[in-house]
């Protein structure tokens, strides 16, 4: 066997691999040979069918499927030995007719080749890595929700402007009919709270659905019908109150404090707003930290220029799905993976110029940790080592279940890449001007 490369261009190959008949002969008689003591064919006794018949009748089969067997592992350790960076797989160049008689076998393949290019964190402008604060606003408005929910319901005759009031929504020709338990403050417009002040329990209330509150999603909630439906409804539903009830706000107290982060770990309201603001904090760096990533992967694909095969990438990705396209579909699916395929290279360039590696070990305390801080939220806070390693192994059994968190491991190594090598501006804010600079609205 002889297996030639001529390079096209940087980023094109074509190698052709010369197969000789001694290359599969004795192979293929084999197996022939083994056909023939088995083989059941009318007028002859097992195992004395003339060797010709086998041959005729398996001989093309048994020779195509032996030189292909022998093209697959010549092609891998051919790219395995030339340390090959080939992109998608090699393609077989059409050719007319084999002669599958002749002496020597000849195949050509395409081959789509990774380009070199260099990688650079040093932008020109720095990048901003946001520090998100938990402001005394945000942690008075957290003390109040927790007040009311751990709070007491109070029964009222009529309803007040903090009132809580159950009570069904109803309309006959659109089918609704559902309980829910709403506070005026949620909808849009003070008429509406006007028609509720003041009314009592058994009292129908007429509303229109168009404007009745800021957001569909409330819409949807109270109604009980799909984002399809509620946008843009006008019509009218009536509104009977069953339970009307006033909500005294929990005693910020040692039961209080026990009740939420166990016993006297939380001592006082200065201790429950430090507790407030740290486990706020917490979330707001997973935020920041994926904002981080999300700016320096748009950035590294948007200034990290490199060439692709594009037209062999095209041409492959016609037949590597699991439905064949046709040119016009693999050009539409290649433009709209190139920007994932450019970040997969460089990020595959990170992780070798830096040496980040993620092993077995590093996965398993991975799991362990995420499987303890699971547990502390039911209140076992101190699992035995035998116990973690139980359930961590049951976990990594799953290969798509390792796979995902050795790909976490993977972004948080390149996320401390990032934060050491990276050109960035810490810009430090609270979390509602966080959104209203990333998302653009409160």
């Amino acid at each position: 066997m002889n297996i030639t490369r001529e390079n096209v261009d940087a980023l094109n190959a074509v190698v052709k691999v010369n197969i000789a008949k001694e290359d599969y002969s004795d192979k293929v008689e084999k197996i022939l040979t083994d056909y023939r003591k088995t083989a059941n064919i009318p007028g002859f006794r097992k195992g004395h069918v003339p060797m010709g018949m086998v041959k005729k009748q398996y001989g093309k089969a048994v020779l195509v499927d032996e030189v292909n067997k022998l093209l697959q592992d010549a092609l891998n350790k051919y790219l395995t030995e030339e340390k090959l960076d080939v992109l998608g797989q090699p393609l077989p160049k059409p050719q007319d007719a084999i002669n599958w008689d002749a002496d020597t076998l000849s195949f050509e393949f395409e081959l789509g080749l990774a380009p070199e290019f260099e990688v650079s964190l040093n932008s020109k402008e720095p990048l901003t890595h946001y520090h998100i604060v938990a402001d005394s606003k945000m942690i008075d408005e957290q003390v109040a929700r927790i007040q009311k929910q751990y709070g007491k319901l109070i029964s009222q005759t009529q309803v007040e402007k903090d009132s809580e009031i159950t009570g069904v929504f109803k309309n006959e020709e659109r089918d609704i009919e559902n309980k829910v338990t709403l506070t005026l403050d949620k909808f849009k417009g003070k008429a509406t709270e006007k028609q509720f002040v003041g009314a009592k329990v058994g009292d129908v209330i007429s509303l229109q659905t168009k404007g009745l509150y800021e957001d569909d999603h409330e819409l949807m909630h109270a109604l009980k019908l799909g984002h399809d439906d509620v946008h843009g409804l006008d019509i009218e539903v009536s509104f009977t109150i069953s339970e009307i009830n006033k909500r005294e706000l929990a005693e910020l107290d040692q039961e209080l404090f026990d009740k939420l982060f166990g016993k006297d770990l939380v001592k006082s309201v200065t201790e429950l707003k430090d507790k407030i603001k740290e486990d706020a904090e917490k979330q707001f760096t997973q935020q920041a930290d994926q904002k981080l990533l999300n700016d320096v992967t748009e950035y590294l694909v948007e200034h990290t220029k490199f060439d692709l095969p594009a037209s062999f990438l095209q041409k492959w990705m016609q037949t590597a799905g699991e439905q064949p396209m046709d040119v016009q579909q693999a050009k539409e699916e290649y433009e709209k993976s190139e920007k994932s395929l450019r970040y997969q290279l460089i990020e595959g360039k990170l992780i070798t110029d830096n040496n980040i590696q993620v092993t077995m070990d590093d996965i398993r305390n991975h799991s362990r940790e995420m499987i303890k801080a699971q547990m502390a939220q039911f209140g076992q806070l101190n699992p035995s080592d035998e116990e973690l390693d139980s359930i961590a192994a049951r976990i990594l059994s799953n290969q798509e279940e390792a796979r995902r968190i050795s790909e976490q491991l993977v972004s948080q190594k390149l996320l401390s890449l990032y934060k050491e090598k990276a050109n960035l501006k810490v810009k430090e804010l609270t979390y509602e001007n966080f959104v209203k600079e990333v998302y653009g609205h409160e």
